[in-house]
């Protein structure tokens, strides 16, 4: 059994991208800028009105997964696929970026593999329709506990807690890895998540989560504040490491009693897609490599840059490069 740099767990989704303008959204009820869950029918209908899609394996934390595998790193990937057209795909798509997939798509899944049809707008911001599908019933069974023996960094995904089995499979995990002598940690995901899962969050950030990464939205929601000062002490009073993004403005980042910035530089994005997620892989990375929590900070801005640069949530420059630019490597 390999030992593993960062193992990830999440919702296994196949990304399904076009572009749209605004006025096609408010023809079929989207609503901008967020994250919406919907059913098989609405899916479909959805995935038969996008045109020029790009399709690639997928999902927030799969997506944190792969950047890091780019950067050099060994990688695992734990998520649910039906074994259909879709989670082959998806299953072949993560072993050839490199991250190993070690649950096999399974033949007995009554809901098909999930996929998330996103469109983005002329502005670069996304509106993300999500159907729930195999993905969703990960749980405690689907867990080995044996993948992590020997690793280092366990990350999850917010998203996942929308069904009790990926609450059991997060806490199985946490447990695993902190035996094992690693860190675990969580993002947050989406304000919705925050609000839906608030005792369950903040249960898990204080008795198993080693750090947390969130935007503002998601830490004032989840601690029903509108101070993000005041949301921060909360989960630092119990958490080793706090994460905060906040669109153009500085990155906080926080550790015990030091408490730090990372400056972002503006972009203009042309896809916002996946902003959040490398922004994790950079911070990730960083912390994998035992660099300071200004560091991993810096390397995350940097990730989430690069991505929102380009249609696509995963990097398509070489971030080491980049990193080297700064004179982080």
């Amino acid at each position: 059994m390999s030992s593993y740099d960062v193992i990830g767990i999440g919702n296994a989704i196949v990304d399904v991208i076009a572009s749209a303008p605004d006025m096609f959204l408010d023809q079929m009820g989207i609503e901008k800028g967020i994250m919406q869950l919907i059913e098989r029918d609405r899916a479909e209908v959805l995935y038969a009105a996008m045109s020029d899609r790009t399709e690639t394996p997928g999902g927030s934390v799969a997506n944190t997964i792969a950047g890091l595998g780019s950067l050099g790193l060994n990688t695992a990937f734990i998520g649910k696929v039906k074994d259909d057209a879709l989670g082959r795909f998806y299953a072949e798509g993560m072993e050839d970026a490199g991250t190993a997939f070690p649950n096999a798509p399974v033949a007995g899944a009554e809901a098909p593999t999930s996929r998330s049809m996103i469109f983005v707008s002329p502005d670069g911001e996304r509106s993300m329709n999500t159907y729930l599908g195999a993905g969703a019933d990960l749980g405690q069974d689907d867990v080995a506990t044996e993948i992590f023996a020997n690793s280092k960094i366990l990350f999850l995904e917010g998203y996942l807690f929308d069904k009790p089995e990926g609450k059991t499979a997060f806490a199985a995990a946490a447990q695993a890895m902190r035996e094992a002598g690693g860190k675990a940690g969580i993002t947050l995901s989406d304000p919705f998540c925050a609000d839906r899962h608030r005792e369950d969050f903040q249960r898990l950030i204080t008795d198993d989560m080693d750090f947390v990464l969130g935007n503002e939205d998601e830490w004032t929601t989840l601690y029903q504040t509108d101070n993000l000062a005041e949301a921060l002490d909360k989960a630092a009073a119990h958490c080793e490491t706090v994460v905060c993004t906040r669109s153009g403005d500085p990155v906080i980042l926080r550790r015990g009693d030091e408490q730090v910035e990372a400056a972002v530089t503006p972009v203009t994005p042309v896809d916002a897609t996946g902003a959040g997620d490398q922004f994790a892989t950079g911070f990730l990375f960083g912390m994998a490599q035992g660099r300071s929590l200004q560091d991993c900070g810096r390397m995350g801005v940097i990730a989430a840059a690069e991505v929102i640069g380009h249609i696509g949530p995963r990097p398509k420059a070489d971030l080491k490069v980049l990193f080297k630019e700064a004179g982080l490597l």
